[in-house]
């Protein structure tokens, strides 16, 4: 008689053969038997405080392996766990969700902790469905994997209500049909009709001043190689859509920096006089203006480029769309010049590495008068100046991990202004579309257990922390020291900073803080902590807080001041638009 086992270990064993390898979750009695499966499996189970932190901590380790993890709740869980879904959606990231659910047999009927996750996930995720029929279990995981990992990337969820959890099956049910095998299978990729690729092409080689914009579709595909070639052998330059995981180092010759003329203004030179913008990956949405001028002129030839269908239908504003697979297209950009049909001279590029030069010089100079004018007046630290002596003390084996609001924006300014200045790093995260706040320790957490010999540092505002920071207990519980200096401002600076502009008063309502001691918590939990309060005292605390091999917290006095994007978010709302 052939074994059994229960749904839950079946759920275990179809994900092995996907070769997942990481499952996150906070342990409740629903989602035992799968538990127990993963176990059995050898899977790697981190137990999280919170289920949002085990949605995150899946989150991050996806983006950085670009490997699908598993989020694994109860249904109250599900719940707490759907603000990571979120997150996700907005960078498109594969993860898999699972719900121990209620009881199918009494599901409508007010049954123990029922919510209707499967509606609930739905509108976050590319696929959402409950799984009616133990025997089909494996058909299902088959299917969201699928689902998850080609075309348009994204997050997907499964519902398994407890009594099929529980229930017992023959341990190969589901294997007596097509697929025999479930192994992962390799992602499609999409190749280009030949006459619309052609178009593009004929399109590029008449150009005189091409722009590349990468976005999401670069990263999944595992392209951003490409698309470094591609800019420095064509002498195109690139640029990166906002709030998404870098595709190139900022140190990369190519590379300019994000596509967004707030934060960095030499973009608009760019995007203003370019005759053709290439969009590689990308989605014409709010942060691309729809395609819609000022930010890309009437007069400039808009292309899409994307690898999905779904993709596709996102950038019907485009002047022409090309169904292609990313790395496939930029491969095929760079044998234009292989063949001798690429003309393009360097002047184009090399005027946006001097606006780039001339924006960098100017930053920097600023930036020094303000230093030098705290340092006399004992005043406090510029976030923007934070965010450099960080990365001064990181070397290019390290991980910088920001969040917050007017944080995370000064963060993506210095890391600009570093990288032009040669500064590497071993990799950056940040939060995504959403702009969530209380990623950032997850996230630093994902980057040290797929890095565990280099350091991690993370970024992040006071609001921030306050939203996710007890997760920190996952980085002392498994081990895995991380630094968190926090840009410590008394408040929520960003909202409350457009308040004073948009309220006739012009005082702020509740965003301000108590003066809350974030270096002791940490000692608290066992790690160490320092509090600093000049910019002379942050370069030595963060030495010594990387050399005591503890989780540890830089709590930094900072000057609440205005980041360029916010301060334009603030004039448009001013204007009852936020677009």
């Amino acid at each position: 008689m052939e074994k059994k086992i229960r749904g839950g270990a079946l759920i275990a064993r179809a994900l092995k053969d996907k070769g997942i390898n990481k499952v996150f979750t906070l342990s409740g009695g629903f989602c035992n038997p799968a538990i127990e499966g993963f176990m059995e499996c050898q899977i790697d189970v981190v137990n999280c405080p919170h289920e949002q932190i085990a949605g995150h901590l899946a989150d991050g380790h996806t983006r950085i392996t670009r490997k699908p993890s598993v989020c694994l709740v109860g249904p109250e869980g599900f719940a707490n766990a759907v603000p990571s879904m979120m997150e996700a959606w907005g960078e498109r990231t594969p993860i898999i969700y699972i719900t121990g659910s209620s009881s199918l047999k009494r599901q409508g009927s007010g049954g123990f902790k029922e919510i209707d996750d499967v509606s609930i996930a739905a509108p976050l995720t590319k696929y959402s469905a409950s799984i009616t029929d133990g025997t089909r279990i494996r058909e299902f995981v088959d299917k969201a994997y699928r689902i998850a990992t080609n075309g348009y990337p994204g997050a997907v969820h499964l519902s398994l209500p407890v009594d099929i959890m529980f229930s017992s099956f023959e341990e190969n049910v589901g294997l007596e049909e097509r697929p025999f095998s479930h192994k992962a299978k390799p992602v499609a990729k999409a190749w280009p009709d030949p006459n619309a690729l052609s178009k593009i092409l004929e399109l590029a080689c008449n150009s005189k001043k091409p722009v590349i914009i990468g976005g999401h579709g670069v990263w999944w595909s595992n392209s951003e190689k490409n698309l470094e070639t591609a800019g420095e052998s064509l002498n195109i330059p690139v640029f990166n859509v906002p709030y998404h995981q870098k595709l190139l180092g900022e140190e990369a010759n190519a590379y300019m920096g994000l596509a967004d003329i707030h934060q960095y203004p030499p973009s608009e030179f760019a995007l203003h006089n370019s005759d053709l913008v290439l969009m590689i990956g990308a989605r014409l949405d709010n942060q691309m203006n729809f395609g819609n001028p000022p930010f890309i002129p009437k007069t400039t030839t808009l292309v899409c480029i994307n690898g999905s269908h779904e993709e596709i239908e996102f950038n019907r504003a485009a002047d022409h769309n090309l169904l292609c697979d990313p790395g496939v297209f930029l491969d095929t950009l760079c044998n234009l010049k292989k063949n001798n049909k690429w003309n393009l001279g360097n002047s184009w590029f090399q005027d946006n590495k001097n606006r780039k030069k001339d924006w960098v010089d100017k930053s920097l100079n600023e930036l020094k008068i303000e230093a030098d004018k705290a340092k006399e007046n004992g005043g406090k630290i510029h976030p923007l100046q934070l965010a450099l002596d960080v990365q001064d003390a990181m070397d290019e084996k390290d991980w910088l991990v920001i969040d917050g609001g007017n944080t995370h924006f000064w963060s993506e300014i210095a890391i600009n202004l570093a990288g032009a200045q040669g500064k590497k790093l071993g990799g950056i995260l940040h939060p995504g579309t959403f702009s969530m706040l209380g990623v950032g320790v997850s996230f630093a957490l994902s980057a040290k257990n797929n890095n565990p010999k280099s350091n991690v540092i993370l970024i992040s505002g006071d609001g921030a922390f306050l939203s996710g920071g007890m997760s920190i207990e996952t980085a002392f519980f498994e081990k895995k020291p991380i630094v968190v200096v926090i840009d410590n401002n008394g408040g929520l600076a960003s909202i409350g900073q457009q308040q004073e502009r948009l309220f006739e008063s012009g005082k702020r309502v509740a965003t301000d803080f108590r003066d809350i001691p974030f270096h002791s918590i940490f000692e608290g939990f066992g790690g160490h902590g320092e509090l600093v309060t000049k910019r002379e005292e942050l370069g030595p605390a963060l030495k010594r807080a990387i050399a005591s091999g503890k989780t540890a917290c830089v709590n930094v006095k900072a000057k609440p001041v205005l980041s360029p994007i916010v301060a334009a978010v603030a004039s448009k709302r001013e204007k009852s638009s936020i677009e």
